[in-house]
């Protein structure tokens, strides 16, 4: 039994054939319409040109042999009152190849003639019979007529001294060879003109454009990197070489390499913030982890003796369940408050980014200092608190309760990150247009790893989360969001022994009494 045969195999789909007409709908290349804008437009003028020359030359050719047509027909006049033929007048001398004579006397009737190089013979009947046609309807004008055996001719008709009258014709062959050796002479120089214009302009714009390619090239080396995620850098740039601000294609290449070290630069800060978020996340999950715990833990604590308490119905194990239910309430209450206040400090933030959260009024900084002092005195007794204000107050427009705040925090660091005994003095001065606050300590000074971020969220100068030295570390961001609120400034310079926040802000005007 026969098989079947089998299927042939799919062909492979080829790619579709892209037609004439698609091919020519294609724009143009930069360089094939500029090389064509610039020949198309010097052929145009060279063949005007040649037209132009042709035709002033035409005529100047003819009328030069209009005038030798009039001198031959002067040298022939005094000879046809004595000839009777055409030819016996062109052997009586010598005249030029091509002259033509017909003459119509009353003797002889028509005649006619031309010379040739073998000199004058008589006319055939088709010419003489197209002559005699011509010399009868002219009346003594120039005009061009065309012989069946001679050509075109020039002809101009006289009239004979013994009556009658001749035609005397130059060929015209002289002046279209003359035209057409002229006319082929400037199309093949136009030709090589062209085509040696066209390899001059396909170098001078490919050089040109070189710069342009090497924009396209870089930005397509940009176009095929990946930057969706992770640490992106940049470093693709247009050559120095193919930069040039003098040029137009070269501001071209000047401004994508501006525009790819903002693009670098602001891939840079993208990363910088995804870090800052996702640290910002972590301790944010660490600072709300511990209080949850401890309330997660304290509950179950006050459960379990609450449940032991049902059990056991004795005094003491009920004095007991509810002694330790108090302590976890407290507890509780304690993490709870701890947990708000940080929650406080996250929404504060974000309402300081928003612009929100400031009520504008006079504030006085010399005063507000004072306060603040004032109130962390009690706080940290063992350390030496010294204050230096002048005399006339040092105002500004802000949110009194906040920048109350900023002095606060800047007071609780210092008092939390050096020993008992340290000294901390606070300064308010009117320098310019600022009111400036100093805070100045000298402790231990801050590690010069942690300066740099000393002013981020959730940043530390003690690593550890212990309570006394560790804080959440939103102290400072709070303080300098606050102050950036205000169009103020907040910096820090630091030394063992020699520590100083100063905060810079617009101050109205110092009173002059």
């Amino acid at each position: 039994m026969s098989l079947p045969p089998r299927p042939a195999p799919p062909l492979p789909d080829e790619p579709p054939r892209e037609s004439v007409i698609t091919r020519l709908r294609h724009p143009w290349t930069l360089q094939a319409r500029l090389m064509t804008a610039v020949i198309g437009m010097v052929a145009f003028i060279l063949v005007m040109i040649g037209i132009s020359t042709s035709a002033i030359l035409s005529q100047v050719l003819v009328v030069n042999l209009e005038a030798s047509v009039n001198e031959t027909a002067s040298s022939i006049q005094p000879r046809a009152a004595f000839s009777s033929s055409a030819e016996n007048v062109l052997e009586s001398t010598r005249f030029l190849d091509g002259t033509l004579l017909v003459m119509n006397s009353p003797s002889s009737g028509f005649t006619g003639a031309v010379v040739d190089a073998d000199g004058p013979r008589a006319l055939t009947d088709d010419d003489l019979g197209q002559i005699t046609q011509t010399l009868q309807a002219t009346e003594f004008t120039t005009k061009t007529v065309n012989l069946p055996n001679l050509g075109e001719y020039l002809v101009r008709t006289y009239a004979a001294p013994g009556g009658g009258a001749f035609l005397v014709g130059l060929p015209l062959s002289n002046v279209t060879g003359t035209i057409g050796a002229i006319l082929t002479t400037v199309a093949l120089v136009t030709a090589g003109g062209l085509l040696l214009l066209a390899v001059i302009i396909a170098i001078v714009i490919r050089l040109g454009l070189r710069p342009l390619r090497a924009v396209a090239e870089t930005a397509t080396r940009v176009a095929s990197m990946r930057m969706e995620e992770g640490d992106v850098s940049i470093t693709e740039r247009v050559p120095a070489d193919q930069v040039d601000a003098h040029t137009e294609i070269g501001q071209v290449g000047t401004a994508l390499n501006t525009l790819l070290d903002r693009v670098d630069a602001s891939l840079g800060a993208r990363q910088r913030n995804e870090e800052l978020m996702r640290r910002f996340v972590a301790d944010a999950s660490h600072e709300l982890r511990t209080p949850l715990a401890s309330i997660r833990g304290f509950s179950e604590l006050s459960l379990r003796a609450m449940r032991q308490a049902q059990d056991d119905e004795s005094r003491q194990r009920v004095a007991l369940a509810v002694e330790t239910t108090e302590q976890s309430l407290e507890r509780i209450q304690a993490q709870s408050v701890r947990m708000t206040r940080l929650v406080e400090d996250l929404l504060l933030l974000a309402r300081l980014d928003e612009g929100q959260e400031l009520v504008y009024g006079s504030v006085d900084l010399t005063r507000l200092a004072v306060e603040a002092v004032g109130d962390a005195r009690p706080a940290g007794p063992e350390h030496a608190w010294t204050i230096d204000v002048p005399d006339r107050p040092v105002e500004l427009a802000g949110d009194a309760s906040r920048l109350h705040q900023v002095v606060a925090n800047l007071l609780a660091n210092a008092r939390t990150h050096t020993p008992a005994g340290s000294e901390i003095a606070v300064s308010v001065a009117h320098e310019g247009d600022h009111a400036v606050l100093r805070v100045h300590d000298n402790g231990p000074g801050i590690d010069p790893s942690v300066a740099s971020q000393l002013f981020e969220r959730f940043a530390r100068a003690d690593r550890s989360r212990d309570r006394k030295t560790g804080g959440t570390g939103l102290g400072l961001s709070i303080a300098r969001a606050i102050v950036d609120a205000h169009h103020g400034t907040i910096s820090v310079r630091s030394t063992p022994g020699d520590t100083t926040f100063e905060v810079r802000l617009p101050a109205k005007p110092a009173d002059p009494a």
